[in-house]
């Protein structure tokens, strides 16, 4: 079963002189997590696309500094070994961070994934990560055989848990038969403007979680009147006002990309937000199937 649980949580520096907020706004910060099975999921995270040289660095060693303790990354992001050197460099104990990448379908061949693997190991520095994806439902032969090389390097201990990304309904169903419910996510662009609920309900019906990436629509929810609106009640703002929308529906996780020490601040501030449920259901009616910003050539026939 997924489920939520919320543990409360001191953010910040304060404990080392270092103020970032005031002290009132950290203590209503609780951190929260999505559990399925293995996988202890922070529900709110940092994502690095397209976050590159010091660059990425920095930012992944300034917000484990702040407090996040999830970051994504992927293969295809050609940043992993910026990445394992800001988690290196913020003193964060490794054990502390849950830590994702993803395999691109150029590396589906079994031999393949699990050279591929251990070349991402490396960059990482680390011994295994915390959640393996898949990056997207494109496979060269029937997909159950790049599963079966996704379940063994899982048996060998080089990542904690193992999932999807990118996956429709019926390509989620047909995985997780495969794995005997082993898959604990399916990582899709979700936000406001995107209706996802036949994933959602799918993602139920199977025990898995979602994560969204673009959650905040690559800035377009500050476009968003109603989201405007509903930002000004909260003396906050849009993107807030779209993190706190998705980390309130069950088993929903964020990844909000961000270089910025300024947005990704603020953006672990919005834990401390909290939406009505008539807020929940005036944001849910704006998205549509018309929402989607990722689309490659590649990608499947969506829901």
């Amino acid at each position: 079963m997924v489920f939520h649980r919320q543990e409360k949580r001191w953010y910040g520096k304060e404990s080392k002189g270092e103020d970032w907020g005031s002290s009132e706004d950290l203590s209503m910060i609780i951190q929260e997590f999505v559990t399925v099975r293995e996988a202890r999921i922070p529900s709110l995270g940092l994502g690095t696309y397209q976050a590159y040289g010091g660059e990425c660095k920095s930012i992944v060693t300034l917000a484990l500094g702040m407090g996040y303790r999830h970051v994504d990354t992927a293969q295809i992001y050609e940043n992993e070994g910026e990445v394992g050197a800001g988690i290196k460099a913020s003193g964060v104990p490794r054990e502390e961070i849950f830590l994702t990448t993803k395999i691109w379908f150029e590396n589906y061949q079994p031999a393949t994934l699990k050279r591929s693997l251990e070349q991402s190991l490396r960059k990482l520095q680390t011994e295994r990560v915390d959640l393996l994806l898949l990056h997207w439902p494109k496979f060269e032969r029937e997909m159950e055989f790049t599963l079966d090389a996704l379940m063994e390097v899982q048996e060998q201990e080089r990542t904690v848990s193992i999932g999807v990304s990118n996956f429709t309904t019926s390509q989620m169903e047909r995985a997780q038969k495969h794995t005997s419910g082993l898959l604990v996510t399916n990582q899709v662009e979700y936000h406001p403007f995107l209706d996802q609920s036949k994933v959602l309900k799918k993602a139920e019906e199977l025990n898995m979680s979602v994560t969204a990436y673009c959650p905040i629509a690559r800035g377009k929810v500050l476009e968003s009147d109603p989201l405007q609106e509903i930002a000004k009640s909260k003396r906050t703002d849009a993107v807030q006002v779209s993190l706190a929308w998705l980390r309130q529906q069950k088993g929903v996780i964020a990844i909000p990309k961000t270089v910025t020490p300024h947005h990704a601040e603020s953006n672990l501030k919005s834990l401390a937000l909290t939406l009505s449920e008539e807020e929940m259901e005036e944001i849910s009616a704006l998205g549509t199937a018309e929402g989607r910003l990722v689309d490659p050539s590649f990608a499947p026939d969506w829901d």
